[in-house]
């Protein structure tokens, strides 16, 4: 014998009822009884036609007349003409019925819980009747039960407690008596004095347990709306998967803290009598689903990670407590009486607080309960004041596989920790089965799928970029991910989801991950006005885990909201200067930012481009070296114009032909000013350990004072009566065998950016195009130092340097 059960989104059109009957005939080769929840939505509507009614509110009526329709229509649509009268009359006589029952709580403005349930028994009576007629309607033997007649409850209306000696011993004399497919009515049965009630939440599947159990049978089948149980809610975790088995231990357990595919009610027949429960989809009937048994296989560490949403928190605390017999029991025993259910307790062993969880809704309840028990000790401060915290949610891991698996909770909050998601209270029972944690709400989602990649996908990490800057650099970095994303995905384990894309004027957002071929395009189309507050509470809104902000502007506006980024445990890497190189306070605050919130700061292509002057820096100083001398060259576009100011050039030709190659910024003042080389080179003598502001750095201006008004093109029209001190200066250096090189120097706490010439003998001599080079010397590197040279300008190199260090996250974050 095989008890099925089709839930309400199976059966919530009559194009899904002629499914469901489809899926159901190769079982009729055996034994099979089928249990029917009411059509989708009814039970809901019900309850809501009830209330009208008890308000008085007349509406009750045209919601009950959309009611009848909906069932009528039905009947019309499954039921062949000739055999439709007899069946639409007993629809009508029900729903009649129903009408009258409404109608008295209308005029009485009174409804009692045992009326509710008799109003909610029609759901379930409407659609199982009617399914009944269908199968027979389509040449199956079928016959309609009506639950009531052989499940019997207490008088617990709303959430009756089954008698199942006598249930028991009612199902199997039914069944012996009949032999047609029985089409069960779920959700309902019948109190002793022959009341209808109802067995509550998730009753339907309760009821297909319960036939399960009676009639021994061999398996139970659970036919819902998704492919088995899932390792997190898809809704929210958008790469969760089936789980092939599961133990009946390890289904309770996910079902308590919300994987609402089963309840535990359902399980216990089963898992009473070893019946294999089957979680399978009416959608995709193929799809062999969930099987929940006593003797599922481990496999996997864990099985599954769900949640419980709006939870409170309320902590009870104080010197009282300390060594206090009886002082918890009393605090739950008070909980006990106001019928408010304790969902996760966590106790520290020195006594001194007590905290608990329990549903929003019962945290008014609770506080004035405690307070009142606790009333003396309160008053003479011997327990403190009830601490509550609402708004909160749990989050489990659950599995088998855990008990003596060593690190299994270092990893869970490990991966909390790394995604910012602060754990307010743990609770782990020496079953070792469960290990949950209660946390805000708003971070439930991000915990969610930060869990679920650290357990499921450990070898895979997705990282979520925003990005802001979608001109050269940003454009190539684009680009980039998109030549580079399948091979990250399968050499790397990273799959890289730019969520975000803007510039100064459009932003365009999209959490599952914009088409990289298309996204600058699109966001220039149809994105929204760009506003960088906007566009930063957006990100922290979003509360993505393994999130990036990646700024690829020179924009003061963007750096000015980099610590509230990081504040929301949000990395950031750029090649942005302005952050690094503004105020000694911005860029320590913005560092201890970040440890603090053990997020990531990456900035390599803030002085060298795509070359690793910063973490070889650092490399250096963490080892124990001491720095002691940093010369460079660190603008290729000066390098490329000094290298190119050869005999029989005019500087402002060269200075013209760098510009026209993309070298120089639109305005080459901005190159000529040596301003972007003393933000370098204040940024690494930062680095070093020193306090530099950008006011005590040296630096030569190379703009003749009278080009440094106007326009771009005035600018070099002036700029031209200046080649001949220009070429003076290159003639001067070539008569000592020297050429020219625009350098920073960090010697003695001393910082200088001017023009100078090297001889032959000097690194800088040989230099050319738009090179950069960094000689350290340090301690270890005294004699012959330490000699970084390569591209140090170019979009292309920028944009890889980026994207190297947003790789260099997803490492850190796995």
């Amino acid at each position: 014998m095989k008890i099925l059960k089709f839930g309400g989104s199976s059966v919530a059109t009559p194009a899904r009822i002629q499914s469901v009957i489809e899926i159901v005939k190769p079982y009729l080769k055996g034994d099979v009884a089928v249990v029917f929840s009411a059509f989708g939505g009814v039970t809901d509507v019900l309850i809501g036609i009830s209330k009208l009614a008890l308000e008085s509110n007349l509406e009750y009526k045209t919601k009950l007349a959309d009611i009848e329709k909906r069932h009528l229509d039905a009947v019309r649509e499954l039921i062949g003409v000739q055999k439709q009268s007899s069946i639409l009359a007993q629809v009508k006589f029900m729903i009649n019925e129903l009408e009258d029952v409404l109608h008295g709580v209308f005029l009485v403005k009174e409804r009692t819980p045992r009326t509710l349930d008799y109003v909610m028994s029609f759901g379930e009576r409407l659609s199982a009747y009617i399914i009944s007629e269908a199968f027979k309607d389509k040449g199956v033997a079928a016959e309609f039960l009506d639950a009531r007649k052989v499940v019997r409850t207490d008088g617990h209306f709303g959430y009756a407690k089954v008698d199942f000696d006598v249930t028991n011993k009612l199902i199997n004399d039914h069944f012996k008596n009949h032999t047609d497919l029985q089409i069960i009515t779920g959700f309902i049965g019948t109190s002793e004095t022959g009341e209808t009630t109802t067995l509550g939440r998730s009753g339907s599947d309760y009821t297909a347990a319960i036939f399960a159990g009676a009639l021994h049978a061999t398996d139970l089948e659970i036919w819902t709306d998704v492919d088995g149980m899932m390792t997190a809610d898809p809704r929210m975790v958008k790469k969760a998967f089936t789980v092939p088995q599961m133990s009946y231990e390890e289904a309770m357990e996910l079902s308590h803290f919300g994987a609402k595919v089963i309840f535990p009610a359902t399980m216990q027949p089963a898992m009473v009598n070893h019946i294999p429960i089957w979680i399978k989809n009416t959608f995709n009937p193929t799809f062999e689903g969930t099987v929940i048994h006593a003797n599922a296989k481990n496999g996997k560490l864990i099985k599954g990670i769900s949640s419980m949403n709006n939870v409170s928190l309320l902590n009870v605390q104080g010197s009282g407590l300390l060594g206090v017999v009886g002082a918890s029991m009393r605090l739950f025993a008070t909980l006990a009486r106001e019928k408010i259910s304790v969902i996760l307790i966590s106790q520290a062993s020195s006594e001194h607080s007590i905290c608990f969880a329990i549903e929003n809704q019962y945290t008014r309840q609770a506080k004035s309960a405690i307070d009142k028990e606790f009333q003396y000790e309160i008053r003479n401060e011997e327990i403190d004041e009830v601490q509550v915290e609402t708004d909160l949610s749990i989050v489990a891991v659950v599995g088998d596989g855990m008990k003596h698996s060593p690190g299994t909770s270092g990893r869970m909050f490990s991966s909390l920790g790394k995604n910012g998601v602060n754990v307010m209270a743990i609770a782990q029972g020496s079953s070792e089965r469960n290990i949950s944690a209660v946390v805000r709400q708003a971070d439930v989602a991000k915990a969610l799928n930060a869990l679920h990649e650290a357990f499921f996908l450990s070898d895979r990490k997705v990282l979520n970029v925003f990005l802001v800057g979608t001109g050269l650099i940003g454009n190539s970095l684009v680009n980039m991910i998109e030549e580079q994303y399948n091979k990250l995905a399968k050499e790397n384990l990273l799959e890289v989801n730019v969520v975000a894309v803007a510039n100064s004027k459009k932003m365009l957002f999209n959490e599952e991950g914009l088409k990289l071929s298309s996204c600058i395009d699109e966001m220039k189309k149809d994105g929204q006005s760009m506003n960088m507050k906007e566009f930063a509470d957006k990100m922290v809104s979003l509360n993505l885990p393994n999130s990036i902000f990646v700024d690829c502007t020179s924009s003061e506006e963007v750096t000015a909201v980099y610590e509230t980024i990081l504040s929301a445990n949000i990395s950031i890497v750029t090649p942005n200067k302005k952050a690094n190189s503004a105020s000694m306070e911005q860029y320590t605050n913005l560092k201890k930012t970040a440890f603090k919130r053990g997020v990531k700061f990456l900035y390599e292509t803030n002085v060298g481009a795509g070359l690793p002057v910063i973490n070889t820096l650092n490399d250096l100083l963490l080892s124990g070296d001491k720095v002691i001398s940093i010369e460079g060259v660190l603008s290729g576009t000066l390098n490329f114009i000094f290298s190119s100011y050869t005999d029989g050039k005019k500087f402002s030709d060269v200075v013209k032909e760098a510009k026209e190659k993309g070298y120089t910024e639109p305005d080459p003042r901005d190159d000529l000013s040596g301003m972007d080389v003393a933000r370098k080179i204040l940024i690494l003598s930062r680095e070093t350990g020193l306090s530099f502001e950008l006011s005590d750095i040296q630096v030569e201006n190379l703009v003749p004072v009278d080009c440094q008004k106007g326009s771009v093109d005035d600018f070099f029209k002036t700029l031209e009566k200046h080649d001949a001190s220009f070429e003076k200066l290159r003639d001067e250096a070539f008569s000592k065998g020297e050429k020219l090189r625009y350098m920073a120097v960090l010697n003695e706490g001393k910082v200088s950016v001017k023009l100078g010439s090297v001889n032959s003998q000097h690194p800088f001599y040989s230099l050319s195009g738009s090179d950069n080079i960094i000689l350290l010397t340090t301690e270890r590197y005294h004699e012959r130092p330490m000699v970084i040279r390569g591209p140090g300008a170019g979009a292309a190199v920028t944009a890889a340097g980026v994207f190297a260090d947003v790789i260099r996250i997803g490492h850190y974050a796995k």
